[in-house]
């Protein structure tokens, strides 16, 4: 199956997030300023549009919100991960903002530097850049839940 552009995108994971019951309220636009304040960078593109189109977090492979909407473990949202994370060996670069939380000290984040979100991995105290961009690894899931 070819990738699906972002429109496409948003809405294959709108109608998995309805089919699957995940789907959670939409971000409001003040919980998105408050979160890229924090973090001191916009969020990119499609991640913002997700949060507004789709809902806030709980989508895809439950991807975490901003604030108000679907938390991870003991952290509420995105940003106020990235103010208290869980990278006690300070391995993650400022700008890294963790978004999926696998399980075992396993991370998923997007760049937040760059404006098409390259995703990265932290695992047992490493970090590695992934070969996808969040759109791309969006487009995995979909692929792999059809």
């Amino acid at each position: 199956m070819a990738p699906m552009n972002d429109d496409e995108l948003v809405a294959a994971l709108r109608a998995d997030a309805v089919r699957s019951g995940n789907l959670q309220p939409s971000a409001t636009q003040d919980a998105l300023a408050e979160a890229e304040r924090i973090i001191g960078l916009p969020i990119p593109t499609l991640l913002r549009r997700l949060y507004l189109e789709v809902g806030n977090g709980g989508f895809g492979p439950d991807l975490m919100g901003v604030r108000g909407g679907f938390p991870s473990a003991n952290f509420d949202d995105i940003a106020d991960l990235y103010q208290d994370g869980p990278d006690p060996d300070g391995v993650i670069p400022d700008g890294l903002v963790l978004v999926y939380d696998w399980g075992c000290s396993i991370w998923s984040m997007v760049d937040f530097r760059d404006p098409v979100g390259p995703v990265w991995r932290a695992e047992s105290g490493a970090l590695s850049q992934e070969t996808t961009t969040l759109a791309q690894w969006l487009n995995s899931f979909i692929e792999e839940s059809d």
